[in-house]
């Protein structure tokens, strides 16, 4: 059904063209929101009566009438309707929506994806501090980005992801206080405890493995412990190698990978962070004001200049992440993407502002920014607040065994990034349809029992006679079914994985609605075929949705 949307929308532009030239590469389908209204729609009509001065329900039956006489509508299209002031609803005949099935089964784990555009992008998330473990806010970082990356490489992006390292600054420092307390036998309360200091049992841990001498190897760098407790440096050092890899542990368990590691410490080794300050001194968007750098980042649509360098000479925060995202556009990357937590969302006009005026070209409201809120978590009506790994929050390693990495996937990618979530443990454990994660691999799963029960090659299926396919609830499946290609480019440019998650629920309750109203192993093969493509098309479907969330697709439940 892909190819015949795409002839009949070539059908319609052209059409449209025809009375307003240039008009025809805005015309798009919609999928009507009751299924009663027919299978596509378009308001093409309404979009060209102002500039042609015409009534708009006149120019719909007008096209109506000539693309009734176009061989693409007249092969696939049962009728053609007008409603309200000008919408076209055109029903499909019942070989159209069939064609679907052919092209699921041909394209396997490609199916829904575009060909490489020759773009790429650089995706920068989870970027936590190396401070401590992994908390839940930052697996629906690391849940969203991967989805995203996954969503635009559907679109034909060459996606690249990047984790940010935070590892200079007074966070640093207290961490490596944290750990020489703890080095000395000092722990939380008493009274030589530091007061900025971090208090879970992980910082016991480090303490321990530098005494003993140990060697940690993280992604890009192994260092031994020297053992020597009066030595900040070596305990700095070692203490953030240590927790690069805990966390690298936590990406793990959690299925996410990274392409690239960049340090916040080498903007500053390397002078990036000096060279971002001088380019935009000389291009004249600074000034001198007691004692202090400013940006002229009001030019750019802040609220008002920001602070560069402070009076001591040291920079404010959003200095360096000028100069890393100078960095980012230098190497190629014209489109770029962060995600973080609301608490950034002050930064996002200062930064922007300081690109701008560095006068490189920088897009206009470069980078894009998904901003997501924190996650409470809820176990038997109660809410969980504190690890003792963490000392303070819970941990995305914790959530993973208390649960699963599906469930956590699933669950942290259901809801639109900016919109609080609440985490059921009870619900993600529950083994029934009102847990979303367990009812859409269950329809996986329900699938390949009956392709297992035949036995064949679901690729045979690929070229077999549809034509008894004709029933409603078949018909609903194949509409929906048809619907994952534009659904995948719709959720790329909202950057909304929650749209897979919705529509997964949607296919799988699809699914379930038809294997109750017919039997698919009967006895008639045409049928029996016909039948097990549609739902061998489902099980990729569902599979890939699946899998570009990071969630497994079983074949057994």
């Amino acid at each position: 059904m892909i190819a015949v949307k795409q002839q009949l929308l070539a059908a319609l532009a052209a059409e449209v063209d025809k009375r307003l030239p240039g008009a025809g590469g805005k015309a798009v389908f919609e999928t009507p929101k009751a299924a009663a209204h027919g299978d596509l729609a378009s308001n093409m009509a309404m979009q060209l009566a102002k500039p042609l001065k015409a009534n708009p329900r006149q120019l719909a039956e007008d096209l109506k009438a000539s693309l009734m006489a176009q061989p693409a509508y007249q092969q696939w299209v049962q009728a053609i309707e007008i409603a309200g002031p000008g919408f076209i609803n055109f029903r499909l005949k019942p070989e159209a929506r069939q064609q679907v099935v052919g092209e699921i089964l041909r394209a396997g784990n490609r199916f829904g994806s575009k060909s490489p555009n020759g773009q790429k992008m650089l995706v920068e998330f989870v970027s936590a501090n190396p401070t401590g473990p992994l908390h839940v806010g930052h697996g629906r970082q690391a849940a969203l980005g991967d989805a995203i990356c996954n969503l635009f490489e559907t679109q034909g992006w060459a996606v690249s992801r990047e984790f940010y390292y935070n590892d200079a600054g007074v966070q640093i420092d207290n961490l490596a206080s944290s750990t020489q307390a703890r080095a000395r036998g000092l722990a939380p309360g008493d009274a030589q405890w530091p007061e900025a200091a971090y208090n879970g049992d992980y910082i016991a841990d480090i303490a321990a493995d530098f005494r003993a001498g140990k060697t940690v190897t993280a992604d890009d760098r192994e260092v031994r412990a020297s053992g020597d407790i009066e030595d900040v440096q070596a305990i700095r050092e070692f203490a953030v190698a240590y927790l690069r890899r805990e966390q690298d542990l936590d990406l793990k368990a959690f299925a996410v990978r990274f392409d690239h590691f960049y340090l916040e410490s080498s903007l500053y080794t390397s002078g990036r962070v000096e060279a971002a300050v001088q380019r935009l001194q000389q291009a004249g968007k600074t000034y001198e004001h007691e004692g202090a750098l400013w940006l002229r980042s009001s030019d750019y649509g802040d609220d008002k200049d920001r602070v560069m360098r402070k009076s001591d000479g040291s920079y404010t925060y959003f200095v360096p992440d000028v100069a890393y995202h100078l960095a980012k556009w230098e190497r190629g990357y014209t489109r770029a993407i962060n995600i973080q937590g609301m608490d950034h969302h002050g930064t996002i006009a200062r930064v922007r502002a300081g690109l701008q005026a560095a006068g490189m070209g920088v897009a206009e409201g470069y980078p894009d920014y998904v901003l997501h809120t924190m996650v409470r978590v809820m176990r038997a009506g109660q809410e969980v607040k504190i690890s003792k790994r963490s000392g303070s929050y819970v941990t995305l390693r914790d959530l993973i065994e208390w649960t699963s990495k599906d469930a956590v996937r699933f669950f942290l990618l259901s809801r639109k990034p900016d919109t609080e979530y609440v985490f059921d443990i009870d619900l993600a454990l529950a083994k029934n349809n009102e847990n979303p994660v367990y009812y859409v691999q269950y329809a996986h799963a329900r699938i390949c029992s009956v392709l297992a029960s035949w036995g064949g090659d679901a690729q045979e299926l690929a070229q077999c006679d549809l034509t008894a396919l004709d029933s409603a609830p078949a018909q609903a499946l194949l509409l929906k079914l048809s619907d994952y290609p534009d659904m995948l480019m719709h959720a790329a440019h909202g950057f909304a994985p929650h749209d897979v998650a919705f529509y997964l629920r949607e296919l799988a309750a699809c699914y379930h609605s038809y294997y109750d109203a017919e039997r698919i192993l009967v006895d008639d093969e045409a049928i029996r075929r016909a039948r097990l493509a549609l739902v061998a098309a489902t099980a990729q479907v569902l599979h890939n949705g699946l899998a570009l969330l990071g969630v497994s697709a079983p074949s057994k439940m």
